[in-house]
């Protein structure tokens, strides 16, 4: 058997000291909240989503034969599950994570050292993550594969409307325009403890934004980076410019009932719904467009060709948005998908969509967006809508 290499030569254990100075009463843990994994040809790739720098250090254990990562000063994240997850590789049986002990989570890879050339363990900033590769033995190379062996590209699913021309081209995804709403001197909605439905939907759309370029090829663009007002009519231009495929625009909801909740999300159309209404005329205040162009604008929501599209993308972000959330609060409330005359929407040349993630206006949901955790489930949610979306292309 070849020796394994270490990344930080011979030792057997490597304690990465990147502890950070706290504040008097300041909690010492960090929550992990995201274990993930990819197989590639050559390699495997395990990644722990921390967020803050943490100390860590890596083991290997012959008998049996496994890799694992103790990180200090850190709790699981409830919604992250503890049970094993199967590799799709002949190398690597099981990948686990938990609590080995009130402060230290250990993230474990169960080998076949005998079938493993080396593998690296090391983190990456911004955010904080740890990562594991571990790479095969070189194997020889086979016999051609004959036609029949070769894999077949998967085809595209129809959406429950039929097959659009998108699917019928075989069309897929490269650039995604994700919209964090309002912004500068547009705050959006309010509550009575200064929450602001502008900094929730950057924060939301930096996470999303983060997800994807970490486990996706995708380019990822937002219609702002920081606390700029950027206006309606503009979030489109930008998306059209950038030749966009899709576009998700994130808000926050507000409705003068304070028992109103849940997730709702839209494509452009017509409605007459008088909720979606109030909504699409909270969400329109300030565009600056006048009663005179409404037949020019009309006429553009008659023509979008990309329903189809959005209201499948709209869809399966809803689904994903509502059933990620839900493994961890049981009352989140699921208001569906629906059509609605919504100006970010109006002009896009790609399939686009907004998702309401949650109401401000209702106490406990506004309690829960305060949280960094529940942001980061919402990105969550979406981010695994666009996943989905883009495998109902079967490019996914």
């Amino acid at each position: 058997m070849r020796q394994i290499r270490f990344p930080w030569g011979t030792a057997l254990l490597a304690v990465i000291l990147l502890a950070v100075p706290l504040s008097p009463g300041q909690d010492s843990t960090v929550e992990v909240y995201n274990l993930r994994h990819f197989t590639h040809p050559n390699f495997t790739r395990i990644v722990v989503d921390v967020g803050t720098l943490r100390e860590y250090a890596p083991m290997e254990s012959r008998d049996p034969g496994s890799i694992y990562v103790d990180i200090f000063q850190a709790r699981l994240n409830p919604i992250v599950r503890e049970e094993a997850i199967p590799s799709k590789c002949d190398y690597i049986n099981l990948i686990r994570i938990s609590q080995k002990s009130p402060g230290t989570v250990r993230v474990t890879a169960d080998v076949d050292f005998s079938r493993i050339r080396r593998y690296q363990v090391y983190h990456v900033f911004d955010p904080f993550r740890i990562v594991i590769d571990i790479y095969p033995q070189e194997r020889e190379a086979g016999p051609s594969l004959s036609p029949t062996a070769e894999k077949t590209p998967q085809p595209p699913q129809p959406a429950k409307s039929g097959y659009s021309m998108a699917r019928q081209l075989g069309l897929g995804i490269k650039t995604v325009i994700i919209d964090p709403g309002h912004g500068g001197i547009d705050p959006g909605c309010l509550d009575p403890s200064g929450l602001k439905e502008k900094d929730l939907t950057l924060d939301i759309s930096l996470r999303v934004k983060a997800l994807l370029k970490a486990n996706t090829k995708l380019d990822v663009i937002l219609t702002r980076e920081s606390d700029i007002f950027v206006p309606l009519e503009n979030r489109t231009v930008v998306a059209n410019q950038k030749k966009a495929d899709l576009f998700v625009s994130i808000h926050v909801n507000a409705f003068p009932d304070k028992k109103r909740r849940g997730i709702e999300s839209f494509y452009l159309n017509f409605s007459s719904d008088p909720n979606v209404n109030a909504t699409a005329a909270r969400e329109n205040a300030t565009t600056t467009k006048t009663i005179g162009q409404m037949d020019k604008i009309i006429r553009k929501i008659v023509q979008n060709s990309k329903i189809i599209e959005s209201k499948e993308l709209a869809e399966q972000i809803q689904l994903n948005l509502v059933k990620y959330l839900s493994r961890q609060y049981s009352d989140i409330k699921n208001l569906g998908t629906r059509g609605g005359p919504f100006w970010t929407l109006i002009g896009c040349e790609m399939p686009s969509i907004l998702v309401e993630v949650s109401h401000i206006s209702n106490a406990p949901e506004a309690q829960r967006l305060k949280t960094e955790g529940y942001r980061q489930q919402v990105a969550r949610g979406i981010y695994e809508g666009i996943l989905a979306y883009m495998q109902s292309l079967g490019k996914g």
